[in-house]
């Protein structure tokens, strides 16, 4: 089974992406599938099973979605492979910038728009810095020239990918973007494979449940600004804080 995992920031176009690429494999006669993460809510599975697509949804809830997918994906392939899939594709929820959810030798997909601003791409971590395809959409909203761009800023920040237009309500771009889904390596398992960057750490009195606002409160893994405050003012960062 082939294995794809797909990224990128909220409200991009992933789900529109993956649709109109899958629609191309589908033609094909292969069988596709598709695990669908999210935070808190999506309706997400529903698009796909109108189109016949086999989906798992898993929703993170209070939990870090980077590490609920780590948690869970090779679960994930395991399902694919008893579904009889030749084809799972993984979508991320929309994640923030630091977040890394690409796995070394397995394909990985980074969907951003340009939208988001020429500065955007020197703000995504290793969802961008790592992937090895960046889909780029919603061209048709902005200029060619803002368009090549955008795409310039994206070659600064990961030289190696392949870099794809794709308009997900047409499907313009998806053929193309097929062909690389298609042409990756089979995956039997990911049990044993190591991510290709570190995912964001934390581990203090927030993230066990605490919602007081303050040093006497914090502990465990924090990290204090440096505000240069003046003389005689708190700069304390309480217990297990850094100044």
């Amino acid at each position: 089974m082939r294995f794809v995992t797909v990224s990128g920031p909220p409200a991009v176009g992933k789900t529109a992406v993956i649709i109109k690429t899958l629609e191309h494999i589908q033609g094909e006669g292969h069988k596709v599938g598709v695990v669908k993460f999210d935070c808190l809510a999506t309706e997400d599975d529903v698009l796909y099973r109108k189109r016949g697509i086999p989906v798992r949804k898993g929703l993170a809830g209070a939990l870090c979605p980077d590490h609920y997918f780590v948690s869970n994906v090779e679960e994930c392939v395991q399902w694919g492979l008893a579904t009889g899939l030749d084809m799972l594709v993984s979508e991320s929820a929309g994640l923030c910038n630091r977040c890394s959810p690409h796995i070394r030798g397995v394909l990985a997909v980074c969907v951003i728009d340009n939208l988001s601003g020429t500065d955007a791409p020197r703000k995504i971590g290793p969802m961008l810095k790592a992937a090895d395809v960046v889909v780029i959409t919603k061209g048709d909203i902005v200029s060619q020239a803002e368009r090549e761009v955008f795409a310039a800023r994206v070659r600064m920040v990961n030289p190696q990918a392949s870099i794809l237009h794709v308009n997900g309500i047409t499907g313009q771009g998806s053929y193309e973007l097929g062909t690389l889904w298609s042409g990756t390596r089979e995956t039997a398992t990911v049990e044993g494979l190591k991510l290709r960057f570190s995912m964001p750490a934390a581990l203090c009195s927030y993230c066990l449940g605490e919602t007081r606002i303050g040093a006497d409160y914090q502990l465990g893994n924090v990290r204090k600004m440096d505000l240069d405050l003046p003389t005689g003012a708190k700069t304390d960062g309480g217990p297990g804080g850094e100044p």
